[in-house]
């Protein structure tokens, strides 16, 4: 259920219907021989290699959670084809906007102490928003609802040249540059549309409400708490040991190349709160057991949990898929699936939950322009470990 201080912020988005998810009630399953898990599992296994074995771009990690805990790994293809090396659970890439499901966890935290309030206009924390253009006399702030939503009306992407070249380092000095030369697109509040520039703008309002460097805020309040020893903003010296190289197709015939996507190992400029992580299938495992309710109660109250995966935004025209406060969410007949995908020269990426069962998926791909797509596999793999789940 829907807490009253969040329908009330739930309600100041016009034009927009609410999704209301399914309650966590039901129970999980706790091994891979309950109610036919492993008859499913063989079904994902076999479907996804299918479906790579038509594309072979690079690699594929598989990871299926269920009962608070990963009971499937599946690995394909290469995560340094040069080298011939294979994938492990261990094997960091690059998740992409994956990441915004962790600035999502911060602006909770930081609500949930009293620093800040999701009604807040963006610019009390950036006030360089104000150099905006596009926006209509009289526009009314963005609030921080409404960035996290994707329901600011920002532009998808920055106006500037060369925002998405530099180091980690410089993220929040890019940011601030491209403002001037970020539109609105809509008015706020108005109408959905996925801004990456609008979520780096809040990474930015955050450090600076938190009094402590983004990057930092994350590593310690939420990666250590979680356990995720092998998830970084950056390529550390021990990630680089096992990494997933990335390999981009121009075409479909054209030869997988991993140029660009090395070249993008030292920095994505301003992409850092919207899309910088590199992450494992054992870290982001973890992550899924907390969104299922099963990891450390330190991160977020269960209620303010709850209350957040308790409803999303959605244009009246697409009614199965919505967004939530740093969540997607797709419904696949009477099914909820709640997470995020990402893409990112080199990579696509996807992890989704199920929380009636307890169930999520994990694909990590270290490969783009080709045919395989994870979102989809997800999906798919996702309805099967869920039918798995109910039988009784």
């Amino acid at each position: 259920m829907v807490t009253m201080k969040f329908r009330h912020l739930l309600s100041v988005i016009p034009f927009f219907v609410v999704l209301v998810l399914l309650p966590l009630t039901a129970s999980p399953l706790q091994s891979p021989r309950n109610l036919g898990l492993e008859s499913a599992l063989r079904e994902i296994d076999a479907q996804i290699s299918a479906d790579f074995a038509r594309d072979e771009t690079g690699g594929v990690s598989v990871g299926v959670i269920a009962g608070g805990g990963l009971v499937w790994t599946k690995h394909l293809g290469f995560a340094d084809v040069e080298k011939k090396r294979v994938a492990t659970n261990d094997t960091a890439y690059r998740i992409g906007s994956i990441t915004k499901q962790f600035t999502a966890l911060m602006l909770l935290q930081l609500v949930e102490r009293g620093t800040m309030s999701l009604s807040d206009p963006l610019e009390k924390y950036v006030p360089e928003v104000r150099r905006l253009t596009g926006g209509r006399p009289g526009t009314r702030p963005i609030t921080l609802l409404q960035v996290a939503s994707m329901m600011s009306g920002l532009a998808r992407e920055p106006g500037c040249a060369n925002s998405s070249v530099g180091p980690v380092s410089v993220w929040k000095q890019k940011v601030i540059e491209c403002l001037p030369m970020t539109q609105y697109q809509f008015d706020p509040g108005t109408q959905y549309l996925y801004s990456n520039i609008g979520y780096a703008t809040l990474g930015l309002a955050l450090e600076r409400a938190s009094a402590q460097p983004y990057t930092a805020y994350v590593r310690e309040r939420i990666l250590v708490p979680l356990g995720m020893s092998r998830t970084s903003f950056e390529p550390t010296a021990d990630i680089r040991k096992n990494l997933a190289h990335g390999y981009m197709r121009q075409t479909a015939q054209s030869k997988p190349d991993r140029t660009v996507p090395d070249r993008q190992l030292d920095g994505r400029g301003y992409r850092v709160p919207n899309g910088a992580l590199f992450s494992t299938v054992t870290d982001l495992a973890k992550f899924a057991a907390w969104e299922l309710g099963d990891g450390p109660a330190s991160l977020l109250k269960k209620e303010t949990q709850d209350a957040n995966y308790a409803g999303t935004y959605a244009g009246a025209e697409q009614l199965s898929r919505g967004y939530g406060i740093g969540f997607m969410v797709e419904r696949r007949g009477n099914l909820v699936f709640i997470g995020h995908n990402g893409s990112t020269d080199g990579f696509v990426s996807a992890m989704f939950v199920h929380r009636l069962t307890k169930t999520a998926v994990i694909v990590l791909h270290n490969g783009d322009g080709g045919s395989f797509n994870p979102t989809t596999e997800a999906y798919q793999a996702l309805e099967k470990i869920v039918a798995a789940a109910s039988v009784r």
